[in-house]
Protein backbone atom coordinates (compact mmCIF):
# COMPACT_ATOMS: atom_id res chain seq x y z
CA UNK A 1 0.00 0.00 0.00
CA UNK A 2 1.19 3.63 -1.08
CA UNK A 3 1.99 5.83 1.84
CA UNK A 4 2.93 9.18 0.09
CA UNK A 5 0.99 8.44 -3.50
CA UNK A 6 -2.59 8.77 -2.88
CA UNK A 7 -3.57 7.21 -6.36
CA UNK A 8 -6.22 4.95 -6.97
CA UNK A 9 -5.23 1.88 -9.12
CA UNK A 10 -4.75 2.22 -13.23
CA UNK A 11 -4.59 6.16 -12.42
CA UNK A 12 -0.64 6.46 -12.82
CA UNK A 13 0.40 5.77 -16.70
CA UNK A 14 3.59 2.99 -17.36
CA UNK A 15 5.71 5.94 -18.62
CA UNK A 16 6.20 9.16 -15.91
CA UNK A 17 8.22 11.94 -15.76
CA UNK A 18 9.95 13.04 -12.47
CA UNK A 19 10.88 16.67 -11.86
CA UNK A 20 12.01 17.63 -8.48
CA UNK A 21 9.75 20.94 -7.53
CA UNK A 22 5.84 19.89 -7.73
CA UNK A 23 4.85 23.32 -9.18
CA UNK A 24 7.39 22.26 -12.53
CA UNK A 25 4.93 18.69 -12.38
CA UNK A 26 1.59 21.29 -12.54
CA UNK A 27 3.71 23.30 -15.12
CA UNK A 28 4.21 20.42 -17.54
CA UNK A 29 0.65 19.40 -16.87
CA UNK A 30 -1.21 22.21 -17.93
CA UNK A 31 1.47 22.89 -20.55
CA UNK A 32 2.40 19.94 -22.22
CA UNK A 33 -0.18 17.18 -21.37
CA UNK A 34 -4.04 17.14 -22.54
CA UNK A 35 -6.61 16.09 -20.24
CA UNK A 36 -4.69 16.10 -17.02
CA UNK A 37 -6.24 15.29 -13.60
CA UNK A 38 -4.23 15.79 -10.77
CA UNK A 39 -4.12 12.02 -8.98
CA UNK A 40 -2.01 12.98 -5.78
CA UNK A 41 -1.84 15.95 -3.35
CA UNK A 42 -0.53 14.42 -0.36
CA UNK A 43 2.05 17.14 1.43
CA UNK A 44 2.11 19.06 -1.49
CA UNK A 45 3.50 16.49 -3.87
CA UNK A 46 1.23 16.71 -6.99
CA UNK A 47 1.26 14.09 -9.59
CA UNK A 48 -0.84 14.52 -12.99
CA UNK A 49 -1.68 11.79 -15.37
CA UNK A 50 -2.82 13.09 -19.06
CA UNK A 51 -1.82 12.61 -22.65
CA UNK A 52 1.04 13.53 -25.02
CA UNK A 53 1.02 12.74 -28.64
CA UNK A 54 -1.98 10.47 -27.79
CA UNK A 55 -0.13 8.36 -25.23
CA UNK A 56 -0.71 8.01 -21.52
CA UNK A 57 2.01 10.00 -19.45
CA UNK A 58 2.06 10.91 -15.85
CA UNK A 59 4.57 13.33 -13.82
CA UNK A 60 5.04 13.34 -10.45
CA UNK A 61 6.80 15.53 -8.11
CA UNK A 62 9.63 13.86 -6.19
CA UNK A 63 10.94 16.76 -3.60
CA UNK A 64 14.96 17.58 -3.14
CA UNK A 65 17.39 15.26 -2.51
CA UNK A 66 18.10 11.26 -3.08
CA UNK A 67 15.65 10.04 0.29
CA UNK A 68 12.41 11.89 -0.73
CA UNK A 69 13.31 10.80 -4.52
CA UNK A 70 13.61 7.17 -3.27
CA UNK A 71 10.25 7.40 -1.03
CA UNK A 72 7.98 8.18 -4.57
CA UNK A 73 9.85 6.17 -6.97
CA UNK A 74 9.55 2.98 -4.88
CA UNK A 75 6.34 3.68 -4.54
CA UNK A 76 5.32 4.25 -8.10
CA UNK A 77 7.60 1.20 -9.08
CA UNK A 78 6.04 -1.38 -6.64
CA UNK A 79 2.68 -0.44 -5.98
CA UNK A 80 1.74 1.41 -9.26
CA UNK A 81 3.60 -0.69 -12.41
CA UNK A 82 5.71 2.32 -13.68
CA UNK A 83 8.03 1.26 -16.23
CA UNK A 84 9.64 4.23 -17.72
CA UNK A 85 10.99 6.67 -15.57
CA UNK A 86 12.50 10.18 -17.15
CA UNK A 87 13.91 12.62 -14.26
CA UNK A 88 13.81 16.44 -15.67
CA UNK A 89 15.49 18.53 -13.49
CA UNK A 90 18.22 21.11 -12.87
CA UNK A 91 21.96 20.84 -12.38
CA UNK A 92 24.85 23.40 -11.99
CA UNK A 93 27.80 22.73 -14.87
CA UNK A 94 31.40 21.95 -13.45
CA UNK A 95 32.48 21.71 -17.17
CA UNK A 96 34.10 24.78 -19.19
CA UNK A 97 32.07 23.44 -22.25
CA UNK A 98 28.94 23.36 -20.97
CA UNK A 99 26.79 26.63 -20.94
CA UNK A 100 23.86 27.83 -19.06
CA UNK A 101 20.56 26.19 -20.53
CA UNK A 102 21.94 23.64 -22.37
CA UNK A 103 20.30 20.05 -21.66
CA UNK A 104 21.85 17.08 -20.59
CA UNK A 105 21.40 13.38 -21.18
CA UNK A 106 22.88 11.70 -18.07
CA UNK A 107 24.19 7.75 -18.77
CA UNK A 108 25.41 7.34 -15.06
CA UNK A 109 25.55 9.61 -11.54
CA UNK A 110 28.11 9.41 -9.55
CA UNK A 111 27.53 9.81 -5.61
CA UNK A 112 28.23 10.82 -2.33
CA UNK A 113 25.04 9.54 -0.72
CA UNK A 114 25.17 6.91 2.14
CA UNK A 115 21.86 5.47 0.59
CA UNK A 116 24.67 3.27 -1.34
CA UNK A 117 26.31 2.59 0.98
CA UNK A 118 23.43 0.67 2.89
CA UNK A 119 22.92 -1.10 0.48
CA UNK A 120 26.09 -2.09 -0.72
CA UNK A 121 28.44 -1.47 1.96
CA UNK A 122 32.00 -1.58 1.15
CA UNK A 123 31.14 -2.60 -2.35
CA UNK A 124 30.59 0.07 -5.57
CA UNK A 125 27.32 -0.06 -7.32
CA UNK A 126 27.52 2.25 -11.06
CA UNK A 127 24.30 3.64 -10.99
CA UNK A 128 23.59 3.66 -14.94
CA UNK A 129 20.84 4.60 -17.37
CA UNK A 130 18.75 2.59 -19.59
CA UNK A 131 20.68 2.80 -22.46
CA UNK A 132 17.82 2.39 -24.77
CA UNK A 133 16.01 5.49 -23.47
CA UNK A 134 19.94 7.11 -23.51
CA UNK A 135 19.87 6.69 -27.26
CA UNK A 136 16.53 7.07 -27.68
CA UNK A 137 16.89 10.90 -26.19
CA UNK A 138 20.25 11.18 -28.23
CA UNK A 139 18.85 10.76 -31.36
CA UNK A 140 15.48 13.40 -31.09
CA UNK A 141 17.72 15.83 -29.08
CA UNK A 142 19.77 16.31 -32.17
CA UNK A 143 16.81 16.18 -34.42
CA UNK A 144 15.44 19.24 -32.28
CA UNK A 145 18.77 20.47 -32.84
CA UNK A 146 19.51 21.74 -29.30
CA UNK A 147 22.51 22.25 -27.53
CA UNK A 148 23.34 18.82 -25.54
CA UNK A 149 25.55 16.38 -24.30
CA UNK A 150 25.22 13.10 -22.79
CA UNK A 151 27.47 12.28 -19.78
CA UNK A 152 27.87 11.63 -16.52
CA UNK A 153 26.55 14.00 -13.09
CA UNK A 154 26.97 13.45 -9.76
CA UNK A 155 24.07 13.32 -7.34
CA UNK A 156 25.04 15.07 -3.85
CA UNK A 157 23.51 14.81 -0.42
CA UNK A 158 25.44 18.88 0.01
CA UNK A 159 23.71 21.81 -1.75
CA UNK A 160 25.62 24.02 -0.06
CA UNK A 161 28.94 22.05 -0.43
CA UNK A 162 31.54 24.10 1.51
CA UNK A 163 33.66 21.47 1.28
CA UNK A 164 33.92 21.76 -2.87
CA UNK A 165 33.73 18.64 -3.60
CA UNK A 166 32.48 19.08 -6.88
CA UNK A 167 36.21 20.29 -8.57
CA UNK A 168 37.41 16.31 -7.61
CA UNK A 169 33.90 15.27 -9.61
CA UNK A 170 35.35 17.89 -12.58
CA UNK A 171 38.61 16.32 -12.94
CA UNK A 172 36.94 12.56 -13.65
CA UNK A 173 35.02 14.63 -16.34
CA UNK A 174 31.26 14.77 -14.42
CA UNK A 175 29.35 17.45 -16.05
CA UNK A 176 27.27 18.93 -13.47
CA UNK A 177 26.30 18.53 -9.86
CA UNK A 178 22.55 17.40 -8.89
CA UNK A 179 20.65 15.69 -5.94
CA UNK A 180 18.67 12.67 -7.18
CA UNK A 181 19.30 10.65 -10.69
CA UNK A 182 21.92 8.04 -8.77
CA UNK A 183 19.38 6.82 -6.53
CA UNK A 184 16.69 6.85 -9.85
CA UNK A 185 19.13 4.84 -11.31
CA UNK A 186 19.55 2.55 -8.89
CA UNK A 187 16.05 1.66 -7.74
CA UNK A 188 15.30 1.29 -11.41
CA UNK A 189 17.96 -1.49 -11.45
CA UNK A 190 16.51 -3.05 -8.38
CA UNK A 191 12.92 -3.16 -9.35
CA UNK A 192 13.85 -3.80 -13.45
CA UNK A 193 12.72 -0.67 -14.76
CA UNK A 194 13.79 1.69 -17.36
CA UNK A 195 15.11 4.97 -16.07
CA UNK A 196 17.19 8.36 -17.34
CA UNK A 197 18.01 11.65 -16.28
CA UNK A 198 17.62 14.48 -18.36
CA UNK A 199 18.78 18.03 -16.76
CA UNK A 200 18.99 21.75 -17.99
CA UNK A 201 22.22 23.75 -16.64
CA UNK A 202 20.41 26.21 -14.17
CA UNK A 203 23.62 27.40 -13.18
CA UNK A 204 27.59 27.25 -13.21
CA UNK A 205 29.62 26.42 -10.16
CA UNK A 206 32.87 26.40 -12.48
CA UNK A 207 32.62 29.58 -14.72
CA UNK A 208 29.84 31.72 -12.62
CA UNK A 209 25.97 32.59 -13.71
CA UNK A 210 22.82 31.11 -12.73
CA UNK A 211 19.09 31.47 -14.23
CA UNK A 212 16.17 32.88 -11.79
CA UNK A 213 14.08 30.46 -9.92
CA UNK A 214 11.20 31.50 -12.37
CA UNK A 215 13.12 30.36 -14.92
CA UNK A 216 13.67 27.21 -13.45
CA UNK A 217 10.14 26.37 -12.90
CA UNK A 218 8.43 27.24 -15.95
CA UNK A 219 10.70 27.74 -18.89
CA UNK A 220 13.41 24.84 -19.22
CA UNK A 221 11.00 23.24 -22.17
CA UNK A 222 13.83 21.91 -24.12
CA UNK A 223 14.37 18.85 -21.66
CA UNK A 224 10.60 18.35 -20.95
CA UNK A 225 9.61 18.27 -24.86
CA UNK A 226 12.69 15.84 -24.53
CA UNK A 227 11.70 13.96 -22.24
CA UNK A 228 7.93 13.44 -23.44
CA UNK A 229 9.14 13.02 -27.18
CA UNK A 230 11.70 9.84 -25.85
CA UNK A 231 8.97 8.24 -23.76
CA UNK A 232 6.42 8.72 -26.82
CA UNK A 233 8.91 6.95 -28.48
CA UNK A 234 9.70 3.66 -26.43
CA UNK A 235 6.60 2.17 -27.50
Amino acid sequence: MSTHINAPEGAIASSILLPGDPLRAKFIAENFLENAVCYNEVRGMLGFTGTYKGKRVSVQGTGMGQPSLSIYVTELFKFYGVQNAIRVGTCGAVNADTQLRDTIIVNSACSDSCLLNQRFGNMHFAPTANFQLVRTADKIASDMGIRYQVGSVASSDFFYDKNENWKKWAEYGVLGIEMESAELFTLAAEYKRRALAIMTVSDHILLGGQTTAEERQTTFTNMIKLALDTVVAMD
